[in-house]
């Protein structure tokens, strides 16, 4: 196993120690366990640099969805009715 160093406040040291004592483990297994969740909840297709530069340029109407924006400008794009 590879050693890792991190820096810390001596408040978030402090939880993570009680935290790790609490569920009987030890904090480089609490890290640990806490990098393999973060890791599965990656989305498994990246965004692409153009998506993620044109991702918060527009702001959506309050109560409307993307895809009924997106609808409404297909509608209005080809002309056709409701």
């Amino acid at each position: 196993m590879t050693k890792l160093t991190l820096s810390a406040d001596p408040e978030v040291i402090e939880h993570a120690k009680r935290l790790a004592d609490e569920a009987g483990t030890s904090v480089s297994s609490l890290f640990e366990r806490f990098i393999r969740v973060l890791a599965r909840r990656r989305p498994k297709h990246q965004v692409g640099p153009l998506t993620r530069q044109a991702s918060g340029l527009i702001k959506l109407p309050r109560g409307k969805h993307e895809r009924d924006v997106l609808a409404d400008a297909l509608i209005e794009k080809y002309r056709v009715k409701k």
